[in-house]
């Protein structure tokens, strides 16, 4: 019996430019992100789901990347670390050091990004509670706050 690979080519939204990519139905977005596509921002940590290096948005929505496949992602808008060149929240992380190795910090920038436009005036108990989901092996948490708060401010000044 002859086992057949199934491939299908898909269009997808990524940082607001259509891409056209070959798959198969088991590669997740992470990989063809970063094996087809060359956007090697979202990070592999640990492909289960855990650390939110490879986090990207779906939809405005941060998602962990390793856990999508990328046909699930067909038909919505992905913004990737790529996508957020002169944020408010890039500038803070610069000004602010929130990072140190900077493995987990496209992951940060990405999910802070959407923390702030669903909550522009959210306290430090919110930003905790939706930045938990993404870990930070250099502890460097007092940086990344600090970089939240910066852009908040940024962010508020400038609309």
């Amino acid at each position: 019996m002859k086992k057949y690979l199934q491939i299908e080519t898909i269009e997808l939204l990524i940082n607001e430019e259509k891409r056209r990519v070959t798959v198969r139905p088991a590669d997740t977005l992470l990989r063809v992100l970063r094996e087809k596509l060359g956007l090697t921002g979202a990070k592999p940590g640990c492909e289960n789901g855990d650390c939110g290096a490879c986090t990207v948005l779906l939809d405005g929505v941060p998602v962990k990347s390793c856990l999508v496949l990328a046909v699930e992602a067909e038909g919505s808008k992905i913004t990737t670390v790529e996508g957020l060149r002169g944020t408010a929240i890039q500038q803070a992380f610069l000004e602010e050091g929130g990072f140190q190795c900077g493995y987990c910090t496209s992951g940060f920038l990405v999910n802070a990004y959407a923390l702030l436009e669903k909550h522009p005036a959210a306290d430090r108990e919110v930003d905790r509670g939706w930045l938990e989901s993404n870990l930070c092996r250099c502890t460097g948490y007092e940086g990344i706050s600090k970089a939240l708060a910066k852009a908040r401010t940024i962010k508020n000044k400038t609309g």
